[in-house]
């Protein structure tokens, strides 16, 4: 691939997670080669639980050679029931072989680390990427395309609502001749920041001050447990022995609440997140999403439930049950403002029920990394991040509410809605090759607009329209 017109534009990005490292191995792909990541965790290493590697980002892993170290650890599903919660009634049960014919790639999933390790990996390997670590920015100055960055002092306990799990989990470090940098904080002038800093984004706010709005935190009431077992945990219980060996994911469904299961981390992990009503109004720990969970709680809220789920949640290690706080952002009508974007979690973080949270963040970065190849002047960066939003908003923000949707139909209290919505997926069962489905994660339709969908192909196809289009002044 011949070198971008703009090869060594000076390209920082805040945030080390998918949005951050995605746009950084996108953009070192397309020939870009002045391009810096600035986390600050003081390490890489293997926190957060179990994420999807579903089609649509498969191909675009696949295409930056990276989509084999994702899925070294991973499990490809070949099935998905789901149950109902109190009797374990099989109320629908999915052959996923389908998908694999139909979208070129399997319904796979993976440890998070799988996932950030073959972007941080695949990044590094360029050349063209270097990774600041425990650092945090304090200040942006929009108008002069810069941001103030200090040292970052260690995180509360768990207020990443992740802990790390493995005692062979390998860890990414900052490299030697970065450690002696000069002293701290400092400002850093770019030729475009992209701002993929999660859900808490300290850019999404700044954008929205600037046009006089309020960033506001969105309580939608409920709250996730999320845990992760391991093989050598279930004492070789025949009856768990399946979850961890078989390549199926569990759903079980109940009044205001469900959890879903399936293993991770080839076989020897069993991933396990819930949603229900939130124990916690606020949280216990500044500025955090995630409380230090009960595990009494925990079993209290699925007392009534089947014994062998009750069988797995009562094996959850007690300091390691975390209860994540499921809010929402309003949608942003801007990710743009001036030569500062936001990209991933920071601009359209989407709650877990469809499972492409992470997806969408590596789509950013796919488009993203399209439409910066395609300039060849350093005054058309701000209309080459239009195009990026005009490309990529309408499909996230679908996203975000298809989400949130489904989320609610699987939160049906007791009554006709639910017995409705329980004889409609064993209707979806007679259908071995995917149909219509209540969990819109196993819906056909859903599943072929978020798999059969490339954002690469319409970045490129549209860009110079849209170019044309975009209004500059924004």
């Amino acid at each position: 691939m011949a070198a971008p017109p703009l090869a060594d534009i000076r390209i920082h990005i805040i945030g080390a997670g998918m949005a951050g490292m995605g746009s950084a191995l996108g953009l070192a792909k397309r020939g870009l080669t002045n391009i810096h990541v600035w986390e600050s965790a003081p390490f890489l290493t293997e926190v957060g639980a179990g994420i999807n590697l579903v089609p649509n980002v498969a191909k675009i892993l696949d295409r930056w050679g990276v989509l084999d170290i994702a899925m070294s650890e991973g499990v490809r599903l070949e099935t998905a029931s789901v149950l109902n919660c109190q009797t374990d009634e099989v109320l629908t049960h999915v052959d996923l072989g389908y998908i694999k014919k139909e979208f070129n790639y399997p319904f796979a999933v993976c440890h998070r680390w799988a996932l950030q390790k073959a972007l941080v990996r695949g990044a590094l390997d360029t050349g063209s990427v270097v990774l600041h670590l425990k650092r945090q920015v304090n200040q942006y100055d929009f108008d002069n395309t810069r941001f103030k960055v200090a040292e970052a002092f260690p995180l509360p306990p768990m207020s990443s609502g992740a802990s790390d799990t493995s005692s062979t989990s390998d860890t990414i470090r900052e490299s030697e001749d970065l450690e002696q940098e000069e002293e701290l904080p400092r400002w850093i002038d770019a030729d475009l920041i992209l701002a993929g800093d999660g859900i808490k984004s300290k850019a999404r706010g700044v954008v929205l001050a600037r046009r006089g709005l309020k960033d506001d935190v969105m309580e939608s009431g409920q709250a996730a447990y999320r845990i992760l077992l391991h093989r050598d945990e279930i004492n070789e219980d025949p009856e768990l022995i399946p979850f961890f060996e078989d390549s199926q994911s569990y759903r079980w469904i109940g009044e205001g609440r469900h959890v879903i299961a399936y293993p991770i981390s080839s076989h020897h992990t069993l991933n396990i997140t819930s949603s229900h009503l939130s124990h916690n109004s606020s949280s216990t720990i500044p500025d955090s999403w995630t409380n230090p969970g009960s595990k009494e709680e925990m079993l209290e809220m699925f007392q009534d439930c089947c014994p062998r789920l009750k069988k797995l949640l009562e094996l959850a290690p007690e300091d390691e049950v975390i209860e994540w706080k499921l809010r929402a952002r309003a949608p942003l009508e801007h990710w743009v403002e001036g030569n500062i974007a936001l990209g991933g979690d920071a601009c359209h973080a989407t709650l877990p029920d469809l499972a492409q949270g992470a997806a969408q963040a590596v789509e950013d970065a796919a488009v993203l990394a399209v439409v910066l190849s395609k300039i060849s002047k350093k005054k058309d960066i701000h209309k080459a991040l239009l195009v990026y939003q005009a490309i990529r908003k309408p499909r996230a923000d679908w996203a975000v509410m298809t989400a949130a949707s489904n989320g609610r139909d699987l939160h049906l209290p007791l009554g006709p809605a639910q017995e409705a919505r329980d004889a409609a997926f064993k209707a979806a069962s007679a259908s071995k090759t995917g149909g219509s489905n209540p969990d819109k994660r196993l819906d056909k339709d859903i599943q072929k607009q978020l798999f059969n969908y490339d954002c690469v192909v319409e970045a490129k196809t549209k860009f110079w329209t849209l170019f044309d289009q975009v209004d500059k002044s924004d």
